[in-house]
């Protein structure tokens, strides 16, 4: 169903998918959650094996939105005013100024960012809070809107540092990114072979930001609150829902953030499909993405082969979704 609310608000977005779709062959999960990442004011943790344009995909819709793109290589040397910048003395004037680091842009890619030391992530972790930079007694905001993308690494663990569970709960969203079909792969040769085309820019930056404004518009039944407010709380008790036999593997559930995150992001969600209202069903349709990187898994979770998106299936399974969400309206 088209909301008749909003005529305008979606065709820009589909048009902005659309141009990168030029260039990146199949994703449409992840290039649909950077959207409701841009849309939810939020940040992508994004893991997947090299090769799978995960890179390509951010450069791709930083060009679609006209918005700057800036690409760091988490290595275990980095250091923190690598990311942010510093203050660099200038011999000829005689003093200090400051010099911005690259995460002063609309899209920042931070590739394999589990390869980097502790003192690089919390550098990170203000900025993907805050919005901002503090260098000395300074503080300077980063452009609007404000997109992280953060990839990991699952085959190869050494060298690297686990994120910590603070930052990682910063995340809107952690996506998984898997091989392409073999139809897709055979599209992605095929393009290989010739020139590349570049995408063109469909919207600005204000647009953007303007859709934020419009989204926040989008109507939320507290029943569509309650629902998620339910769903969040059964990853931290199951056997609330009847899943005691989960309990213990478990050892923390989500944070009130995943709450936040299931309904903001449903919000988005809706709003990019055309709609001025939220169903149960686009809350459950982020839920394994939303999720699965706030569960703290024990021991034997992991002794019997339990991963994250097995719970949350299971939970989301428990849990009834609300019947009517539109009475008041």
């Amino acid at each position: 169903m088209t909301s008749s609310k909003f005529p305008e608000s979606a065709h820009p977005l589909e048009h902005v998918l659309f141009e990168v779709k030029r260039t990146i062959v199949g994703q449409d999960t992840l290039l649909e959650r950077m959207a409701v990442a841009l849309i939810a004011d939020g940040h992508l943790l994004v893991e997947g094996v090299p090769g799978l344009a995960k890179t390509l995909a951010v450069k791709s819709l930083a060009a679609a939105i006209a918005g700057s793109f800036q690409r760091v290589q988490f290595t275990p040397d980095l250091v923190p005013a690598d990311l942010v910048g510093t203050r660099v003395y200038h011999q000829h004037s005689g003093e200090f100024r400051t010099e911005l680091g690259p995460v002063f842009a609309n899209l920042l890619l931070a590739d394999e960012i589990n390869r980097a030391p502790a003192k690089v992530q919390s550098a990170l972790l203000e900025v993907m809070q805050e919005h901002q930079v503090t260098i000395g007694r300074e503080t300077f905001r980063v452009p609007e809107p404000f997109l992280v993308m953060a990839t990991e690494n699952p085959i190869e663990s050494e060298g690297t540092y686990p994120l910590p569970e603070a930052q990682v709960d910063r995340f809107m969203m952690k996506v998984v990114v898997d091989y392409p079909t073999q139809a897709e792969e055979q599209a992605i040769v095929d393009r290989a072979l010739r020139p590349p085309e570049a995408p063109q820019p469909m919207v600005t930056a204000e647009d953007l930001l303007a859709m934020r404004a419009r989204a926040n518009e989008v109507y939320v039944d507290p029943a569509i609150v309650d629902y998620a407010v339910r769903v969040v709380a059964v990853t931290r008790s199951p056997a609330m829902a009847g899943l005691g036999e989960l309990e213990r593997y478990v050892t923390y559930g989500a944070s009130p953030r995943a709450s936040i995150a299931l309904v903001t992001g449903a919000r988005a969600l809706a709003f990019l499909r055309g709609r001025d209202y939220v169903l149960p069903h686009d809350l459950y349709e982020l839920a394994l993405d939303v999720l699965r990187h706030r569960l703290v898994l024990s021991y034997e979770a992991l002794a019997d082969d339990v991963d994250a998106d097995t719970i949350i299936t299971r939970v989301l399974r428990a849990v009834r979704a609300p019947d009517v969400v539109l009475q008041n309206r």
